[in-house]
């Protein structure tokens, strides 16, 4: 029988509450990067934790980072298992978007391309991770040559479009 080839995923770790056994927000990424190693993941490289503003209606600043991971899972099995985990770490799913959480876990990049799952759960890339600096930045610091499956840009190439001065429209609106 043959070995199931690894995949490459990139994945977007976040955190901006306490927890009771782990503590701050940077601290459960440590915990969580722990926990990933010990299951059937390979940490092949992790970001410098950034700090960031919180989208929504959340006040608390925000611990992210990213990980470059080697696995034999399948893209929907591996999100089984990070939710899995961020379920141990206290997350509840309630339907209500950008609320505070101890841990948010998501897959940005595979190696295999592009994935979309028949339910509203998975799609790879990411949906909005080309819009979002927080995910951008650590993701730069260890996969800046990995390329978006959709638009061919690099991980470098997106950070840097989503953080050029933008112009300003100069032209005279009517009176």
């Amino acid at each position: 029988m043959a070995q199931a080839r690894p995949h490459l995923y990139l994945i977007a770790l976040g955190s901006n509450q306490r927890h009771h056994r782990h503590g701050g927000p940077r601290h459960i990424l440590q915990a969580a990067l722990d926990q990933l190693a010990a299951q059937a993941i390979k940490l092949l490289a992790v970001s410098p934790t950034i700090r960031s503003r919180p989208i929504g209606p959340s006040q608390r600043d925000y611990a992210n980072a990213a990980a470059l991971v080697e696995t034999i899972l399948e893209p929907d099995a591996l999100l089984d298992a990070l939710k899995s985990l961020e379920q141990r770490f206290g997350r509840r799913r309630t339907g209500r978007k950008w609320r505070a959480r101890a841990l948010d876990l998501d897959i940005i990049l595979w190696s295999g391309g592009c994935w979309h799952s028949t339910g509203p759960d998975l799609d790879i890339p990411h949906v909005y991770y080309h819009k979002r600096a927080f995910v951008l930045a650590p993701a730069r610091q260890i996969a800046p040559d990995w390329r978006d499956p959709v638009s061919g840009h690099t991980i470098s190439h997106l950070f840097h479009q989503l953080n050029r001065p933008k112009r300003l429209d100069h032209r005279r609106s009517p009176p």
